[in-house]
């Protein structure tokens, strides 16, 4: 679970969140939606330890992650996940080898990297890709590459800062369809986005932000329908 207990974020004198109470279940897919400067980001960024909260308290299972020693950080950003709007690829190395990237970090064996890296590949229907370069890939492809990465030392949590904001419809969903199946296989999935054909056709909870606090807190009661553009 993840607790943000009275949680406040200043910088200097702009106040970027204010008094947040907040608790997500492990297993939950939720979207933070709102205006840009509402806090979206600023929140994603507190999870990972980018930023420390200026009042509060910040739980990821029964951790405080703000009072952990900063030795310790870098295991908390191997349990978190993160994707980003603009992927964040290295251009001099294939789909397979930027995936791969983090497990070499940590000195796993090679054999480990292989098999690890291509189930993962697998997952997000990249491995006939694996040799390919950043370049040679369509942005649906690179935001996929991108999860892959993400998704590598198998995190208990997944964020995803505007992941679809570059791609046309088609990618959009086809990456969606990636989020989705990584949520039912146990990991828990913050998003933030400004895509409202996405949000309005998946059954997810969705948080608003707006000017640094929660201004609502529900789950979309809708079927399930095809992001307009997509194919059928």
């Amino acid at each position: 679970m993840i607790t943000f207990d009275e949680v406040s974020k200043q910088y200097n004198l702009t106040s970027a969140l204010s008094d947040i109470n907040l608790e997500i279940e492990d297993g939950e897919f939720v979207f933070l939606i709102g205006p840009s400067g509402a806090g979206k980001s600023t929140l994603l960024k507190l999870l990972i330890r980018e930023e420390l909260p200026t009042a509060g308290r910040i739980l990821v299972g029964e951790r405080d992650i703000a009072s952990i020693p900063e030795s310790q950080v870098p295991h908390l950003r191997r349990t978190i996940g993160t994707i980003f709007q603009d992927f964040k690829l290295l251009p001099q190395r294939t789909v397979f080898e930027n995936v791969a990237f983090p497990l070499e970090i940590i000195g796993l064996p090679d054999e480990e990297i292989q098999r690890t890296t291509m189930e993962t590949l697998k997952l997000v229907s990249l491995d006939e890709r694996a040799e390919h370069f950043p370049w040679q890939l369509s942005g649906g492809e690179a935001q996929r590459t991108a999860i892959a990465r993400s998704m590598v030392q198998r995190p208990d949590i997944l964020l995803a800062d505007e992941p679809t904001g570059n791609l046309d419809p088609q990618s959009a969903w086809e990456v969606m369809q990636i989020l989705a199946k990584l949520n039912k296989l146990g990991a828990t999935i913050l998003m933030a986005t400004h895509n409202f054909d996405i949000t309005n056709s998946l059954p997810h909870r969705m948080l608003e932000i707006r000017e640094g606090k929660i201004a609502k807190d529900t789950k979309v009661k809708k079927e399930t329908k095809e992001v307009k553009g997509a194919k059928k």
